[in-house]
């Protein structure tokens, strides 16, 4: 892999990711770009202990532009984009209209004391209102230079290739100052929420260890406490005993459906060995992501195949271990896996966030995971 970084003409970074190392990427950013301007915070919601980014100047991003105008695709025919370069593999950018900024300067906590308090935090009457700047970093992910493909369209080189980048990144934002998790994902379709329809995802670097995780890690040390196992581990082995909720295996990774799924198509995406994080999967591993990942991105196309050939919204997703300082043992207990669901519950139907899980976090599922299983596994490529 070759990797070339390069800047745009506000200032943002753009690297390149070619599978090539003859290939010379030195086009530049013709565009007349002013600076970005941000004012993303983060602020402190003590009811649920969580951290919520408030970034209002992403209401002036880009909406559903016409394919002709696509930011994401290469600068050609006399029209400017994102990417200079006429034709590329893999890029990642700064992101234009970030949530989170790149002045990284320092983290916040899961949970905040007065010991824990930065400086510039406001307190006020009996609560204390805190605030901080939202440092971070929020950068997008080209998967292909083809505007009407999908990932599922990618060849397993390609997809080896996106999966390089993906691990650069994590190991590259992890490095900087108040980083405390990252997070690389893909939304895809409408329904999902996109207003970009070319193939992309985006990678979040964020300043705390999010909700998720927290709950995650929680749950981890609990479980280690009860038994003296890793809760991932006795997991996956459960589910492969089982066998009733998984959808495909191989050597080295295993796809289920979890015993609890919230979303009505739903399936995690485990390494057989336990790892932290994406810099710790070998070649083997690796490799065979590609294929298994390819295959079930294929299935979840085929689910609704009555709808005349209509691409399946989905979020994808990769859980790894944050890398918060002073928290030894926590990166070891957490395993890396994709999640990846779909809201759509059937043909023409979606399943909507209503009253029960927006309001309560409790979600209620119309699909049975060991029905959704079968259906998953019923759809072979």
């Amino acid at each position: 892999m070759k990797k070339t970084s390069t800047r745009l003409a506000d200032g943002r970074e753009l690297i390149y990711y070619d599978s090539r190392d003859d290939l010379v990427r030195d086009d530049p950013d013709r565009r007349p770009l002013e600076a970005t301007s941000t004012a993303s915070e983060i602020r402190y919601d003590p009811l649920l202990d969580e951290w919520v980014a408030i970034a209002s100047h992403r209401q002036g991003r880009i909406y559903h532009p016409p394919a002709d105008e696509c930011p994401l695709c290469p600068s050609r025919d006399g029209r400017l984009s994102e990417i200079p370069a006429a034709d590329y593999e893999v890029v990642v950018f700064e992101n234009r209209f970030p949530s989170l900024t790149s002045a990284v300067t320092g983290a916040a906590t899961g949970s905040v004391t007065d010991q824990d308090a930065a400086p510039g935090e406001q307190r006020s009457g009996p609560l204390p209102q805190l605030a901080r700047p939202g440092v971070g970093r929020c950068e997008v992910v080209c998967f292909t230079s083809d505007h009407d493909a999908s990932f599922a369209d990618l060849t397993p080189a390609q997809v080896a290739l996106v999966l390089e980048a993906w691990t650069d990144r994590t190991a590259e934002l992890s490095a900087l100052p108040g980083v405390e998790q990252v997070f690389c994902f893909e939304n895809r379709g409408k329904e999902i929420g996109v207003t970009l329809g070319h193939p992309h995802g985006q990678i979040y670097a964020y300043p705390f260890v999010t909700p998720r995780t927290e709950r995650m890690l929680a749950a981890t040390a609990a479980h280690r406490r009860r038994t003296g196992r890793n809760l991932f581990d006795d997991l996956l082995a459960a589910e492969r005993a089982d066998g009733r909720r998984v959808v495909s295996a191989g050597e080295h990774w295993t796809a289920f459906v979890p015993y609890a799924a919230r979303w009505p198509y739903e399936v995690h995406l485990y390494p057989n060995r336990r790892v932290g994080d994406l810099l710790a999967l070998n070649e083997a591993e690796r490799a065979e992501f590609c294929t298994l990942y390819l295959d079930l991105l294929q299935r979840f196309d085929r689910l609704f195949d009555a709808e005349g050939g209509a691409r399946t919204p989905y979020i994808a997703g990769w859980h790894q271990a944050p890398g918060r300082s002073g928290a030894p043992g926590t990166g070891g207990e957490l395993a890396l896996h994709m999640e990846l669901f779909t809201i759509r519950r059937t043909v023409g139907k979606l399943k909507h966030l209503a009253g029960s899980e927006s309001g309560m976090d409790v979600f209620i599922n119309d699909v049975s995971p060991e029905q959704a299983a079968r259906r998953l596994r019923e759809v072979s490529p």
